[in-house]
């Protein structure tokens, strides 16, 4: 007979070899698992990486951080070619025109943050004193001013006062100044002849003063969408009132337009070109974006008229 004992022990080895063999199987299919698993995730991973990327990669950037020009800082949109601008015109000036750091804050004028800075795509390096003059229509004025000085073109720099009265720089560069008393305003002699940036300064303060866009709006004439140019202001004369300023465009092959819109505001602070609130990250307005009023012959974006100023 054989013994209780090796049987009993014959029957553990088999059970334990039994154990064992089940284990290792469910290892090599929990590896096998593992790995596939791990496999599927790297794939999908790898997918959303590559989607991501390749979204980046499409998303066409409007803006370029490293320009130092409002041209070399603003991609026009694909499909638009920038117009022609003449040597010497003031589209090619404002192109040209400084503009700060990207990202820059609009400053107000005695130096700190205006209030709200998502409004801005990038901000002219357009001087501005410490004093709450330079708000909108006045820092249309200062560009037209600045432009035709630049020129040497001083008996072009005039602006009209709310009252009618014309005051040119070419007087008061010549030594006159404003007597202002009530409505009547007049010319005294009361300076030696003088050019300096000083000078010009104190002479923009004074138009500052007494025009605004009531002012603004005697000298400029309704326009036509299709003759829209680098220059013209989106115009609504009162007080207050506003307006903002035509400082780029270009056109598709079809020839419709797309323009940048500038401004100053209340109180007085730096000179900047608005997003569209239309579109996220394109700051540009589309002449389909444009209304028109047949009973009044305009256009115009929201309370603003299309408006080409006389300077």
């Amino acid at each position: 007979m054989i013994s209780e004992k090796p049987i009993a022990r014959f029957l553990k080895m088999i059970v334990l070899s039994a154990i064992i063999a089940l284990l290792l199987c469910s290892c090599g299919i929990s590896e096998q698992t593992q790995s596939t698993v791990k496999s599927s995730t790297s794939v999908e991973t790898d997918d959303i990486s590559s989607s991501s990327v390749s979204d980046e990669e499409e998303k066409y950037q409007y803006i370029n951080p490293d320009g130092n020009t409002l041209e070399t800082r603003i991609n026009v949109p694909e499909g638009y070619t920038r117009t022609d601008e003449e040597n010497g015109s003031l589209g090619e000036f404002l192109r040209n025109y400084a503009m700060k750091p990207d990202g820059s804050p609009v400053l107000l004028y005695d130096g700190s943050e205006k209030s709200g800075q998502n409004g801005h795509a990038a901000v002219f390096a357009l001087p501005i004193e410490n004093v709450d003059l330079q708000q909108c229509a006045d820092s249309i004025m200062r560009i037209y001013a600045e432009y035709y000085r630049s020129k040497g073109e001083d008996d072009r720099i005039a602006f009209h006062f709310t009252n009618g009265f014309l005051a040119s720089y070419s007087k008061w560069k010549q030594g006159y100044r404003v007597s202002a008393k009530g409505n009547n305003v007049s010319w005294v002699k009361t300076a030696a002849a003088d050019d300096s940036d000083e000078t010009f300064i104190k002479y923009l303060h004074t138009v500052f003063m007494y025009a605004g866009t009531a002012s603004m709006e005697t000298e400029c004439n309704k326009i036509d969408l299709k003759d829209l140019r680098i220059g013209d202001v989106f115009l609504r004369a009162g007080s207050p009132g506003h307006v903002v300023m035509v400082v780029d465009t270009c056109r598709d092959s079809d020839g419709k337009a797309a323009f940048l819109l500038a401004q100053g505001y209340m109180p007085a602070q730096e000179f900047h070109v608005i997003k569209n609130p239309a579109h996220d990250d394109d700051p540009w307005y589309y002449e389909e974006e444009v209304t028109y009023s047949a009973k009044k012959d305009e256009y115009s974006i929201g309370n603003e008229i299309l408006e080409r100023p006389e300077y």
